[in-house]
C-alpha cells in the first residue's frame, strides 16, 4: 500500500483514497469548503511523489510544476510526502480595519494586508481565522479601496462566520491564495450592455465589477438585479441606487424570492450583444441562466460564480 508523509508522521493507505480524506482522518486537519475544486482551502503541496489528480485545470502551471494540489480532488496512488498549507507561514497576515452588519445576516469584513495585494474586482480569497479556512469573494476595488472587503452570509452556522462574529477591529487575519473566477470586468465590452444578477452575497464581487466599470466609464446600458429571501435582505440597495442616481445608463432592481417566478417571466434582452454575469447560490445562478438562454442569451456571453455550499 503507498505510504503517506506529512513531516515525520508517516502511515499507510489505501491505494486510490482521497488525498483529503486521508490526511484529516489521520489527525492532519486540512481545511475545505466545496470539496469540489471550486474553493481552494485544501491546498496541499505534493514535495515527493504524485497524487492522481482528476481537476489538472483548477491550477496554474505554475502551482502545479511547484507540487501544489487541490487535496480533495486528488487519489494517493503512490508514496507521497505532502506539505499542508500553514496560514501562519504560507499566509499573508492582515488586520481588522472594520466589521459591521449591513443586514440581520451579512457581515461586513474589512482588511488590511501587511503589503499591497494585487486583484482585480471578481476575485475571491481563502481567508483563515486561526486554522479555519474559507473563500470569499472580494467586494473592494484595488484603485479605490485601501482595504479589501467581504461580505459574508451568516444566515446558516459555520466555522469561519461563527469565528468572524467576534473578531474586533485590530485582530490578525492570514489571507490565502487569490483565486479569478469567471467574473471580472473587460475594457473591450465599453459600449455592450452588461447584467449584472446576483442572488445574496453573491452581489459582493458584482458590485466590485459594477465599480470598475463606471470608474472605466462603461457606456453600454448597465441592469443591475439583486435577489434577496425579503426585501430587508437588499443590503446594497442605498449605495446601488445612489449610484444610479444621474446616471442614465445604470438601473437597479431588487427582487425577492416570492416575487421571482414572475420577474424571471418577464426578463426580455433587448440586444444579442449582451454581456450577462451571475454569481449566488447554484439554484438561484441555475435559474437566472436558464431564463436567460430562453430569452435568447448566446452561452458564451454569460459568465457566472456558483457559491458552493460546503459539502
Amino acid at each position: 500500500m503507498p505510504e503517506l508523509r506529512v513531516g515525520e508522521r508517516r502511515w499507510s493507505v489505501v491505494p486510490g483514497s482521497n488525498l483529503l480524506d486521508a490526511l484529516n482522518q489521520n489527525g492532519v486537519a486540512v481545511p475545505y469548503s466545496c470539496r469540489a475544486g471550486s474553493c481552494h482551502a485544501c491546498l496541499v503541496q505534493c514535495v515527493q511523489g504524485l497524487p492522481s489528480d482528476s481537476r489538472p485545470d483548477a491550477l496554474s502551471a505554475e502551482q502545479r510544476q511547484q507540487g501544489w494540489r487541490l487535496a480533495c480532488q486528488c487519489q494517493v496512488v503512490e508514496d507521497l510526502q505532502v506539505h499542508t498549507f500553514d496560514p501562519q507561514v504560507d499566509g499573508l497576515p492582515a488586520e481588522v480595519a472594520a466589521v459591521d452588519w449591513l443586514s440581520a445576516s451579512v457581515l461586513r469584513l474589512r482588511l488590511t494586508p501587511q503589503r499591497p495585494l494585487r486583484y482585480n474586482a471578481g476575485q475571491h480569497l481563502v481567508l483563515w481565522s486561526g486554522n479555519v479556512a474559507r473563500p470569499y469573494s472580494l467586494a473592494s476595488l484595488p484603485q479605490e479601496d485601501r482595504f479589501l472587503e467581504f461580505h459574508l452570509d451568516c444566515r446558516q452556522p459555520g466555522q469561519f462566520s461563527d469565528a468572524a462574529r467576534q473578531l474586533k477591529i485590530g485582530d490578525s487575519i492570514r489571507l490565502g491564495e487569490l483565486r479569478g473566477g469567471a467574473l471580472h470586468y473587460d475594457p473591450d465590452w465599453h459600449t455592450r450592455p452588461l447584467w449584472l444578477l446576483a442572488a445574496g452575497t453573491g452581489l459582493g464581487p458584482l458590485f466590485g465589477v459594477l465599480r470598475e466599470a463606471l470608474r472605466q466609464d462603461h457606456q453600454g446600458a448597465i441592469r443591475v438585479i439583486h435577489l434577496a429571501h425579503d426585501a430587508d435582505e437588499h443590503y446594497l440597495a442605498k449605495p446601488l441606487h445612489a449610484m444610479a442616481d444621474g446616471r442614465d445608463n445604470l438601473s437597479v432592481e431588487c427582487w425577492t424570492s416570492a416575487e421571482l417566478p414572475q420577474a424571471l417571466a418577464q426578463l426580455r434582452l433587448v440586444s444579442r450583444q449582451t454581456l450577462a454575469l451571475v454569481c449566488g447560490a447554484p439554484d438561484s445562478v441555475d435559474a437566472f441562466s436558464r431564463r436567460l438562454y430562453l430569452a435568447g442569451l448566446p452561452r458564451n456571453q454569460l459568465l457566472a460564480d456558483v457559491f458552493l455550499p460546503r459539502g
